[in-house]
C-alpha cells in the first residue's frame, strides 16, 4: 500500500515533519510511506483552465493521484491551518482534483494541550468542501501534544501510551482504505465513565442532572464557570416562569408570537404542557407551593405590579398567561437556589465540576453515537465517555464576539447576564451535524430598549429602570448624532414598537446618551437625596464640554448633526409633537444653552435563543431532521422561542425540557457500549469548596448566614460583644462579580460603622446587601 504523507507546513523545522518521518519509518512495514513537501508550492493565483499549473503543484497532485491515501500532519499551536497549505489545497481544488475522494488521516503536534484539535477540526473543514471532496477519516485524528519532549534522540517517540495510540489510529485508517466491512472503532484513551454528561449548570443543566439521578443514572455536570460564578442565566434572572391554566390558548398566543415563523407542532406541543402543569410541577418536584403573580400577589409584595401577565397582551390567547413565583418575591435568584439544591441533595449521584470547559462531542464514526465528551479541566485534555446520553444545556453564545457579528449583526453586545455564556455548544453541535435554528433571536434590556451603560469587555451590563433616563432634556444619538428611537417608548425585553413590528433599535457602533445643565442638575440632586445613584458610576464617566460642537468632538459624531440634533428636538417641544419619533411631549424639556453631558452607552444582550434544533423529547436533530443518537438539548442552547419572546418563557423552559432530557438521556441504550475508566471520576468541585471553607470562631465570634443572596448561602463572621459589632467578616458568598462584589466589600463597613443592620442597599445590589444585612442579624441573635 502506496501512502503520501504531506507536511502541512513550510516552516524549515517542523515537529510535524518529525512525527511523519518517525511513521514512515514505524509502518514501514506495512505501507510504504513517501514524505511530501509544500514548501516549494507558491501562493495561490487563480488559474485559467488553459494555465500550466506551477510544477510544484504538479508534482504533489501526481503523487498524491498514485497513492492509496494521504495523511496530513498540522501544527496545532498556529492556531489556524498554515497559509501553505490552505494555497495547497486551493491549488488541488482549482482546475485540478486529485483529493475527491481520496482517503485522508490527519495527524498533528502540540507544544502544549490545546482546549481543542481546532485546526485539524478547521482543516477537516477545507478537505470535505466543495471542489476538494475527500473522504477524511472520522473519530481518529492523532494530536501528538507536549512534543518537544515526545521523541529521543533517534527520532522516536518515547511514550509507550502514545505510540499505542497511534498504532490504534492508523490501524482503523487501513481498514478505512481498504473498505474494510468492520466501522472504524474510536480511538479514545477515556479517563472517566458516566450514565450521563450534563454540560452546564444553570436551571436546563441542574434540571437534566437531577431528573437523569432520579431515573438511577450517574451523571456528571460541566460547568465552565468558577465557584460561586455556576447557575448561567438563571441566577440573573427575574425568577419569572410563565404558565397558563389554558394550554389551548397558550399554544394560540405561542403561535401569534412566533409569527411569522412556525413551530413544529410536536415540540410547540410538548413546551405548552409543560408550561400549563407548571403548578404541579413546583410541588411534585421543586417541593413549594407555586405562588401565582396573577392571583396570589398582594399590592404590599415586594414585586412590580403588573396590568397584565402577558408581554404581549394584544395577541390572542394572553388572557391565560401567568407567572409562577417561588416566593413573593423576585430577582433575587429564589429559583436558582432550589434548582441548586435539589442536585446538592444528590450528590451521591451527581458529580460537578466546574471551571471545567467543554471542547468537542466525541462522536462514532458512521453510526453517528454521541459517545462522550473531550473536557479542559486544569488544562488537561481529558476524555469523559457518557454510556447513554450527553445533554447540551450550555446557553447562548452572548458572549462571543465572532457568533454576535454573524448572527446577531453587531460589533459587540454587552451581556446582562453571565459572561460565561461562549458558544462552546453552538461549536460542538455542529461538528456533529445538528440543525440549526432560531440563530438571529435575541433579547435585550439595560436601562433603555436595546441599551446599558458602556462597561470593560469582561464586565457585564445594567438592567435599571431609572426614570431620569427617559424624562427631560435628554436623548440619545446614534454614531452619527441624530436620534433614532423614542427614548420614553416602553419596551418589550428591548424590543420597541417600529412601524408595526417590534424590533430591537438598530445597532450603532458608539450610541451616547446626551443631556444639558438642568438634566445634570436633577442627576446631582437624586445623588444628594439618595446618597447614590442607580448607576454609581454615572457622574465619574461623564464627558461634558460648554457648546455642543466641543462635545460632538469629544462623541466622534458631526457637530453639525448633533447641533441639529438638538435644535430639532427643541422645536418639537415647542410645537408639542415629536414629528421625528414620537416621543410624548410630556417627557420632552427643551435643551439650554450649556454646558452639555454626555456618557458612552453600548448596545447589550440579555440572552440568544438560537442553536440546535430539539424535537418533543429533547433530542437533538441533524440536518436532516433525524435524532442525534443519545445528544439531548435543553435551555437556551437552541431554545424553542423564535421572534417575539414572552418574559419568564425561558425559565419555563429550562424546566420543561431539562426534565425531558435528563430523563430521555438516563434512558437505558440498546448500543450502549461498556468502558471501564475511573480516574476521573468521583469529583465534585462544590462539595469540596464548601468542606475545605469551615469556619473557625474566636472569642465573641458569632457565624450567620442567610440564603436571600443572588447566587446562593451568604456566611458571614461577626465579632460582638456588649451591644457593638466590632468587625464583620463575609467568608462565604455567591454574588455576582460586578455590583453584587460592591456589596460584599461596602455592607460590612457601614453595619460596622453604624453599629447597626439597619443600613442602606447598595445600589443595583439589593439582594445581595439584604443577605448580609439578615446574616449578621443571625449571628447578633445568637450572641443575644
Amino acid at each position: 500500500m502506496k501512502l503520501v504523507a504531506i507536511v502541512g507546513t513550510n516552516a524549515e523545522t517542523s515537529y510535524d515533519r518529525e512525527l511523519l518521518h518517525y511513521m514512515q519509518r514505524h509502518f514501514s512495514k506495512s505501507v510504504t510511506m513517501t514524505v511530501a513537501e509544500i514548501n516549494q508550492v507558491p501562493q495561490f493565483n487563480a488559474p485559467h483552465e488553459k494555465d500550466e499549473l506551477p510544477t510544484a503543484v504538479k508534482r504533489l497532485a501526481t503523487k498524491i493521484e498514485a497513492a492509496d491515501g494521504v495523511v496530513i500532519s498540522v501544527p496545532e499551536d498556529e492556531k489556524v491551518v498554515p497559509v501553505a497549505l490552505k494555497d495547497t489545497i486551493e491549488w488541488l481544488s482549482s482546475t485540478i482534483h486529485p483529493l475527491i475522494g481520496k482517503k485522508i488521516m490527519i495527524v498533528g503536534t502540540s507544544l502544549g494541550v490545546k482546549e481543542s484539535n481546532s485546526v485539524q477540526d478547521k482543516l477537516r473543514e477545507a478537505l470535505i468542501a466543495p471542489g476538494v471532496e475527500a473522504n477524511v477519516l472520522p473519530g481518529n485524528e492523532f494530536l501528538l501534544s507536549f512534543v518537544d519532549n515526545a521523541f529521543d534522540g533517534q527520532g522516536n517517540l518515547i511514550d509507550a501510551p502514545t505510540v499505542n495510540a497511534l498504532d490504534s489510529s492508523f490501524d482503523n485508517y487501513l481498514k478505512f482504505i481498504n473498505n474494510n466491512s468492520e466501522t472504524p472503532a474510536l480511538n479514545v484513551k477515556w479517563d472517566g465513565n458516566y450514565d450521563v454528561i450534563v454540560l452546564g449548570f444553570g436551571g436546563a443543566g441542574a434540571s437534566a442532572a437531577r431528573f437523569a439521578a432520579d431515573q438511577g443514572a450517574h451523571v456528571l455536570v460541566v460547568e465552565a464557570a468558577p465557584y460561586g460564578r455556576e447557575g448561567g442565566n438563571t441566577r440573573y434572572s427575574a425568577q419569572h416562569v410563565v404558565m397558563g391554566k389554558d394550554s389551548n390558548e397558550l399554544t394560540e398566543y405561542y403561535k401569534a408570537l412566533g409569527y411569522p415563523y412556525t413551530y413544529p407542532e410536536k415540540t410547540l406541543e410538548a413546551y405548552i404542557k409543560g408550561m400549563s402543569h407548571i403548578p404541579m410541577y413546583f410541588e411534585k418536584y421543586l417541593g413549594i407551593k407555586a405562588v401565582s403573580w396573577k392571583y396570589d400577589i398582594k399590592p404590599s409584595d415586594p414585586v412590580a405590579n403588573k396590568k397584565t401577565m402577558a408581554e404581549y397582551p394584544e395577541l390572542p390567547g394572553s388572557d391565560t398567561v401567568d407567572f409562577a413565583l417561588v416566593h413573593r418575591r423576585d430577582a433575587d435568584a429564589g429559583l436558582w437556589k432550589i434548582l441548586r439544591q435539589q442536585v446538592m441533595d444528590r450528590t451521591d449521584m451527581i458529580d460537578i465540576w466546574l471551571n471545567s470547559r467543554a471542547a468537542k462531542l466525541i462522536q462514532e464514526p458512521v453510526t453517528g453515537v454521541v459517545r462522550g465528551v473531550q473536557i479542559n479541566r486544569e488544562d488537561k485534555l481529558l476524555n469523559i465517555h457518557a454510556k447513554n446520553g450527553v445533554v447540551l444545556a450550555m446557553g447562548g453564545f452572548e458572549n462571543n464576539p465572532e457568533l454576535v457579528q454573524t448572527y446577531l449583526h453587531s460589533k459587540r453586545l454587552t451581556p446582562l447576564g453571565t459572561l460565561y455564556n461562549r458558544g462552546d455548544g453552538i461549536k460542538m453541535a455542529q461538528e456533529v451535524g445538528a440543525k440549526m435554528w432560531h440563530m438571529s433571536t435575541y433579547e435585550s434590556h439595560g436601562v433603555l430598549p436595546g441599551l446599558t451603560f458602556k462597561e470593560a469587555e469582561d464586565e457585564r451590563g445594567r438592567q435599571l429602570n431609572w426614570p431620569l433616563l427617559k424624562k427631560g432634556s435628554i436623548l440619545v444619538t446614534a454614531d452619527d448624532g441624530t436620534r433614532y428611537f423614542p427614548e420614553d417608548s416602553p419596551h418589550r425585553h428591548g424590543h420597541i414598537q417600529t412601524h408595526g413590528s417590534w424590533l430591537i433599535p438598530q445597532k450603532n457602533l458608539h450610541p451616547y446618551l446626551v443631556f444639558d445643565q438642568a438634566q445634570y442638575d436633577e442627576f446631582e440632586k437624586q445623588l444628594t437625596d439618595n446618597g447614590q445613584l442607580p448607576y454609581p458610576e454615572f457622574m465619574e464617566k461623564l464627558i461634558s464640554a460648554k457648546t455642543l460642537a466641543e462635545l460632538a468632538g469629544q462623541m466622534d459624531v458631526p457637530a453639525g448633526n448633533l447641533e441639529k440634533t438638538i435644535a430639532n428636538f427643541n422645536q418639537f417641544k415647542e410645537a408639542g409633537e415629536d414629528y421625528a419619533f414620537g416621543r410624548h411631549p410630556e417627557s420632552m424639556r427643551s435643551f439650554d444653552d450649556g454646558p452639555y453631558y454626555a456618557i458612552a452607552m453600548a448596545n447589550d444582550v440579555l440572552n440568544t435563543q438560537g442553536g440546535p434544533q430539539r424535537n418533543e423529547k429533547a433530542e437533538i436533530l441533524d440536518t436532516n431532521s433525524n435524532p442525534i443518537p443519545h445528544l439531548y438539548g435543553a435551555g437556551e442552547l437552541g431554545g424553542v422561542i423564535a421572534n417575539n419572546y414572552q418574559g419568564g418563557g425561558n425559565l419555563t423552559e429550562c424546566l420543561v425540557f431539562g426534565k425531558l432530557a435528563g430523563e430521555s438521556a438516563a434512558t437505558a441504550k440498546e448500543d450502549a457500549d461498556e468502558v471501564n475508566a475511573t480516574d476521573a471520576n468521583g469529583i465534585n468541585d462544590i462539595v469540596d469548596t464548601e468542606s475545605a471553607a469551615k469556619v473557625t470562631l474566636g472569642d465573641n465570634q458569632y457565624l450567620g448566614s442567610s440564603n436571600s443572596g443572588l447566587g446562593g448561602k451568604i456566611t458571614v463572621r461577626v465579632t460582638y460583644q456588649k451591644n457593638k459589632i466590632e468587625d464583620v467578616e463575609v467568608m462565604q458568598h455567591h454574588e455576582s462579580e460586578d455590583v453584587g462584589l460592591v456589596a460584599v466589600d461596602e455592607m460590612p463597613k457601614e453595619i460596622v460603622a453604624a453599629n447597626s443592620t439597619d443600613v442602606d442597599v447598595v445600589a443595583g445590589a439589593s439582594a445581595s446587601s439584604r443577605a448580609i444585612k439578615e446574616a449578621v442579624q443571625d449571628a447578633i441573635t445568637q450572641a443575644e
